[in-house]
């Protein structure tokens, strides 16, 4: 068979016809339609472990489609609970988490902020009324009564012995005193008068200390009296209250016992009631107005279905919640008020999406995330923070129970070289959710992708589309997928096109397709400097590539370079210097370590086909060096095989390789040709370099494996030129079509005895080897290697 000839209307760009679809939803692409039920049924298995990583291309929508999808199905189902905390009176430094239905952790936090000025106005009433000052002095002076009764008693005893009690600044001293009752001086009583007196006195203090201990029972009973009067009066001012509340929120039996325990804790510390001394100061840590307030944590009053939350920069705190600080007096002060909700929080009973790069890339956040997912809660101090400096008086919250999906977003690098080499990672992620990156370009592909298009114009400043833009948009989904039956998954290149086109018409007119295709040859024209300067280097001779005329085992090959925002193609001169020798092929990239494994398979896979074909009657006797004339970044990849065995039969055969010929493509050892990848970008890149050394000579074309046709999907022009016959494209299948087309000879067919026709391609190369062996065999170049 010889070369096939390919019309323009087989390489460009396919013009697709837009349809309409009632659904532009990006996961009714077929390359969404694996990853879509993955995550559908992630979503509704039950049970832990069920969590779902989303893996694409970069650009398919991945992150901001997955978004979308989980919030359409996460409509309609029911809104998770409210969260809040509470002081935990016993254990202070364990706030108490209470889980309540939507909107009323809310409610329950306004009639608390409602409550508190209404108990300190019912307590300060309560106390400054008239009534309970007279009943504090009545008891007050009840006690003092007794205990002035039992002194004046004692002091009666006293005088009788000559002795008096008196009050003093330093309490009551004992003194002996005259007939008339005044003090006596110590000089003037005799000594024998003295000795008893001091006996009387000692007897009189021991009563005295009675009479003191006594004092204390009754003050200590009036204080008990006082309390009990506070309780029961304060009882009364809040009891009523309080009450009202808990009749409210009768149905949540932790409020009601929370509410009960506030109670007790206001009864017995009352005197955190009394008027600040500044009222303007911020209230302590101790104040009614934050011991017994209600910290908010999650509010879902707003909230109409189960919440899908995006956490963009997952760390320990933005995921687990943190703890906020006040300055008091020159120093740092928080409490359980100051606890701050992290995304676990929020997207507690709903979907938490999180980048998985970014989880990747923050040290010993993922061990975090899977602790979360064992124990089923979140911990405010999570392992994470655990070899963080410990904080004295630092509350630890008591962890909130979790129940939710998390989706991890990212590239297939990510799953395959970070996550699923864990052990563990399959336990807590069992669902993996892979877009693909190309999808056929089936009718209900086209019309979704059409009506996604359409939707892009109109969500950008209102735009319309017209038919032909879009067709062209389609055709450029078919060139990236690299695919002419295929469009590419990376639609969010088409919005970027989209968008460029957008701005080069007026504000409220229809984007057309000479706007479409104008805004693609500017962003090609801000991308394409290094593939402008490197063709230029082979318009002016730096670079030697020959566009025409015939040379001995010199073969035009051609590469693709990829840049990231740009791929574009460009040849290589392959060469091939044959010598007598037992060598064989000498890839000389290969000798100094300038190629890579594949580029090395390809050269050996030559040498195997030219062994299955020469040296059935006598062993290969030849050395051949290949290379790639002026390549000093290093090769890889097979897709210049065929170019090599041609460059190799070409100087075996003395036939010389026409120049204005190019050819891509990998070959095997039966001489059968081999898909290979970017051959749009490849043919390109010689067709330019062909235009740019004086024009289309209308014989110049490139030669592709046969298994490429459909990949075939050329810029315009160069279409364009195909049509008219200035350039052209030939596909094999076999390197003897190849071999034909460019050396313009017959390659020949072996007989039964496996001799090939001597002026044949096979003939002529059969020939020089069967030279080569004699000469080794005469030992006339016996030092030949």
């Amino acid at each position: 068979m010889a070369a096939k000839k390919l019309k323009a209307a087989q390489a460009g760009i396919p013009k697709f016809a837009p349809k309409v679809a009632e659904n532009s939803d990006v996961f009714r692409l077929s390359s969404h339609a694996r990853a879509r039920e993955a995550m559908e049924f992630g979503i509704e298995a039950k049970g832990p472990g069920f969590n779902i990583f989303v893996l694409g291309p970069d650009r398919s929508g991945r992150m901001t489609s997955t978004v979308d999808f989980l919030e359409a199905m996460m409509a309609g189902r029911p809104t998770p609970d409210d969260w809040i905390y509470l002081n935990n009176f016993s254990e202070q430094h364990h706030p108490r988490p209470v889980r309540l239905p939507a909107g009323e952790g809310r409610r329950f936090q306004g009639q608390m902020q409602a409550l508190l000025p209404q108990l300190r106005e019912s307590l300060q009433r309560a106390f400054g009324a008239a009534d309970y000052e007279k009943q504090i002095e009545a008891r007050s002076d009840q006690v003092q009564q007794l205990v002035a009764a039992e002194i004046e008693r004692l002091r009666v005893e006293a005088r009788a012995e000559g002795l008096d009690i008196v009050q003093t600044p330093n309490g009551f001293n004992i003194i002996p005193i005259g007939e008339d009752g005044q003090p006596l001086p110590p000089e003037v009583i005799p000594d024998d008068r003295r000795e008893q007196l001091d006996a009387d006195a000692r007897e009189i203090s021991g009563k005295l200390r009675d009479i003191r201990r006594y004092a204390a029972r009754q003050q200590i009973k009036f204080a008990e009296q006082v309390a009990e009067t506070n309780r029961q009066v304060a009882e009364n001012a809040v009891g009523g209250l309080i009450d009202e509340i808990g009749s409210d929120f009768a149905g949540h039996a932790e409020i009601v016992t929370w509410l009960e325990e506030m109670r007790a804790d206001i009864l017995e510390n009352i005197a955190r009631f009394q008027p600040a001394a500044d009222p303007n100061a911020e209230p302590g840590p101790e104040s009614p107005e934050r011991r017994y307030c209600v910290n908010l944590l999650v509010d879902n009053a707003g909230t109409s279905q189960s919440p899908v939350v995006l956490e963009p920069t997952p760390t320990a705190e933005t995921l687990f919640g943190y703890m906020e600080y006040r300055q008091s007096g020159g120093i740092l002060e928080t409490d359980f008020s100051m606890i701050r909700a992290g995304a676990l929080h929020r997207a507690n009973g709903g979907v938490l999406v999180l980048r998985a790069e970014n989880v990747a890339a923050t040290p010993g956040l993922w061990n975090a995330i899977k602790a979360a997912l064992r124990d089923g809660e979140i911990a405010l101090g999570s392992p994470l923070r655990s070899g963080a400096m410990p904080i004295a008086g630092l509350p630890k919250p008591l962890p909130i129970a979790l129940d939710i999906k998390i989706v991890l977003v990212g590239a297939p690098r990510w799953y395959y070289t970070f996550f699923s080499v864990d052990p563990e990672f399959q336990t807590y992620f069992r669902i993996k959710s892979d877009i693909d990156a190309a999808m056929p370009a089936s009718d209900e592909n086209l019309a979704t992708y059409a009506s996604l298009i359409r939707r892009m114009a109109h969500d950008y400043e209102d735009r319309s589309i017209d038919d032909r833009a879009i067709g062209k948009l389609l055709g450029m989904a078919a060139r990236w997928a690299g695919d002419r039956e295929s469009l590419s998954a990376q639609f969010e290149r088409i919005e970027d096109a989209l968008r460029e086109a957008a701005h080069l018409v007026r504000r409220g007119k229809r984007i057309t397709l000479k706007a479409v295709n104008e805004a693609l040859e500017s962003r090609r024209d801000r991308n394409a400097r290094i593939e402008d300067r490197l063709h230029e280097q082979i318009a002016d001779g730096t670079v030697m590539i020959d566009v025409a005329g015939a040379i001995r085992g010199q073969v035009n090959a051609l590469t693709v370079r990829d840049m990231g925002d740009h791929a574009f193609g460009t040849p290589s001169r392959v060469t091939a210097r044959a010598s007598i020798g037992r060598r064989g092929v000498i890839n000389i990239e290969r000798d100094i370590s300038m190629s890579g494994p594949i580029q090395q398979k390809g050269a050996m896979v030559v040498q195997g086909f030219l062994a299955g074909h020469f040296a059935r009657r006598f062993p290969l006797s030849f050395n051949c060096s290949i290379t790639f004339e002026q390549s000093y970044g290093g090769v890889e990849g097979d897709s210049a095989s065929l170019a090599e065995l041609i460059a190799i039969l070409s100087e075996l055969s003395g036939l010389p390789v026409r120049q204005d010929l190019a050819i891509t493509g990998s070959v095997n050892q039966r001489g059968e040709s081999q898909a290979v990848g970017g051959v749009h970008h490849k043919i390109e890149g010689f067709f330019r370099t062909c235009r740019d050394q004086g024009g289309l000579s209308g014989t110049q074309g490139v030669v592709i494996p046969k298994a490429n046709e459909k990949n075939l999907v050329l810029r315009d022009e160069v279409a364009s030129a195909i049509g008219k016959k200035q350039f052209h494209v030939w596909s094999v299948e076999t390197i003897e079509e190849a071999l034909e087309l460019f050396l313009g000879t017959k390659a020949g067919t072996a007989n039964p005895a496996g001799e090939y026709p001597p002026e044949s391609i096979y003939g002529r190369v059969a020939g020089e080897l069967e030279r080569f062996d004699t000469v080794l065999r005469s030992g006339t170049n016996a030092a030949v290697l």
